[in-house]
């Protein structure tokens, strides 16, 4: 009995021990988390590279190449895309600051019937929109969103040596996580308490989730934005870098999608009197849109990642303003971590938690 009560007691002691010491990992480890996470993400979508490298060469080398490759579709383009969004952000940023944005649609407001037969319409519900209320919600909505992007094209501009630091960081964690990756999995298998298959499903759902990200949203995300942005350089509108950016962003947004963007622009344009190019932008959304969210995703995604419109929708929202732009993937990865859980909870351990509850709801 004693010798059962001295053991208790050791192996109590030594999870205090064990905790402890992951707690002061995870302390050392917290300021590089980001870069860890991301680092893991990009490994996961560049495994297949780094297996058929393999089949041809060391792990060494193998791993060596496919980093030069991410690094080559990383790093270059990157550079560029924080020069060219930074410079039209700030310029939309300062159109919004100086009523610039207000005094233009002060003057198509004034120029257009649009805003009359609206309030007309409006009128029956004991509505009116002035066009200074008009005015300023849209010269505010400039100055946030031109804010907002060039504070996080900044972050990254205004300290080169910090972004270059993190990136070689990011590279080397992928180095060692092609070459080890599974290893470390399996370490991290045998550790868990959790049974084997209940780890073996989160990680796989961390991987599906991180390739629905990166692969099917982010192909989504760069087809939409590219293509929205030539559109609205081709027919003269401002920053159309910055806006098929934004663009880009907001395809990873179910419920509003580019249509943020081209549904507004279309209305500017039918405001302008150029009539057949507001027609032309909406119908170009539906068909670019619509292919890509019905056609090209569902193809690259396929039925692997299950989850609600609703929670993509706030997830990466709330991932937005916690994390910055890096919040497109961790706040997916947060709510696919609970949703596994919680489905792990209820298969596995709410009938051992609450046995009565459990029995009642079978016999009705």
């Amino acid at each position: 009995m004693q010798a059962r009560s001295y053991r208790g007691m050791t192996l109590w002691f030594f999870l205090a021990l064990l905790l402890a010491s992951a707690f002061m990992l995870g302390w050392l480890l917290w300021p590089f988390l980001s870069v860890i996470v991301l680092g893991a993400v990009v490994t996961s979508i560049f495994k297949p590279v780094y297996s058929f490298l393999q089949r041809k060469m060391s792990p060494a080398w193998a791993s060596f190449l496919t980093c030069m490759l991410i690094s080559a579709m990383l790093f270059v383009p990157t550079i560029f895309f924080v020069g060219s969004l930074s410079k039209e952000a700030y310029d939309l940023y300062q159109m919004g600051k100086d009523a610039t944005i207000s005094d233009h649609f002060r003057t198509l407001f004034e120029s257009s019937t649009v805003l009359e037969r609206a309030n007309h319409l409006l009128s029956h519900f004991d509505i009116i929109v002035s066009g200074d209320q008009l005015n300023q919600a849209v010269s505010e909505l400039g100055k946030t969103v031109g804010l907002f992007l060039y504070q996080q094209a900044s972050a990254i501009a205004s300290n080169v040596l910090k972004f270059f630091v993190y990136f070689f960081f990011m590279i080397l964690i992928i180095y060692y996580l092609l070459i080890d990756g599974d290893k470390l999995i399996l370490f991290i298998v045998e550790l868990s308490p959790l049974p084997d298959e209940q780890d073996e499903k989160l990680i796989k759902k961390f991987k599906d989730m991180a390739g629905a990200v990166l692969v099917g949203n982010g192909l989504g995300g760069l087809i939409q934005g590219s293509l929205g942005g030539i559109v609205f350089a081709l027919f003269g509108l401002k920053s159309p870098f910055m806006w098929g950016a934004i663009m880009g962003i907001l395809a990873f947004l179910p419920i509003i999608g580019i249509g943020g963007v081209f549904i507004p622009a279309a209305a500017i344009l039918f405001l302008k009197k150029r009539i057949a190019a507001g027609v032309f932008f909406v119908v170009f959304y539906i068909i670019l849109s619509g292919s890509v969210e019905y056609l090209l995703k569902p193809r690259l995604m396929g039925k692997q990642v299950k989850m609600h419109t609703l929670m993509v929708f706030f997830s990466i929202l709330g991932g937005l303003k916690l994390f910055g732009m890096l919040g497109i993937i961790y706040g997916p990865l947060v709510a696919i971590a609970f949703l596994t859980l919680a489905d792990i909870y209820h298969s596995s351990y709410r009938e051992l938690i609450d046995p009565v509850k459990d029995c009642d709801y079978n016999k009705s």
